[in-house]
């Protein structure tokens, strides 16, 4: 199942809830296999979307467990490595499962919408360089993270410029990717602001 790539977002979105179900916990891992842990795209998208998520994201630490996991694997395209490494410790880490899939289940709709407006276009903002780009612009967002988490809504802007970027990667969608770039220097010189 995992090996397939989804047929959309809400698909892609189903497989994690269905992973989460029936448990008391789920696992990094276990999410990670079933959203696609091969591909950069979906662990962006899956860490922008709990870093933004109103009942995982608000927990302490959250932010920064997801924005470690975008470092890393955000390093490892960066170092041009073909399947991403991740340590144990990290992929161990659980959840509430019941909370997941709360979140998930309300995701549902906003990304079926989504799926009406977002295509394959600007092609040449996925090229080598350009790709090296978006993960160095990841890279940074995800080292400012637990900086945000004191100021207050400032993760979610991180979170949502994290989200745009992996729906960007996912669906190959430049126009998405530009969107995340801007949103990514608002929520920077947000930082920089409260911290003048």
């Amino acid at each position: 199942m995992t090996d397939q790539d989804p047929k959309g977002l809400a698909d892609w979105l189903a497989r994690i809830s269905r992973v989460a179900r029936d448990r008391d916990r789920v696992s990094l891992e276990a999410v990670l296999e079933a959203a696609g842990r091969r591909a950069f795209g979906p662990v962006i998208l899956l860490a922008g979307l709990v870093i933004m998520a109103p009942v995982i994201g608000d927990i302490p630490g959250v932010p920064t467990l997801m924005a470690l996991l975008v470092l890393l694997s955000a390093g490892q395209i960066l170092l041009r490595r073909e399947a991403f490494w991740l340590p144990q410790w990290l992929l161990q880490r659980s959840v509430d499962a019941r909370r997941l899939v709360q979140v998930t289940d309300r995701l549902q709709r906003p990304l079926r919408w989504l799926e009406a407006f977002i295509r394959p276009r600007l092609l040449v903002l996925f090229n080598g360089a350009t790709r090296a780009l978006i993960a160095g612009i990841c890279l940074v967002i995800a080292l400012v993270t637990p900086a945000l988490e004191f100021i207050p809504f400032s993760a979610n802007g991180a979170g949502a410029a994290l989200t745009l970027f992996g729906l960007a990667l996912l669906t190959r969608d430049g126009l998405l990717a530009l969107i995340a770039i801007g949103l990514s220097g608002g929520t920077l010189g947000i930082l920089v602001y409260a911290l003048l």
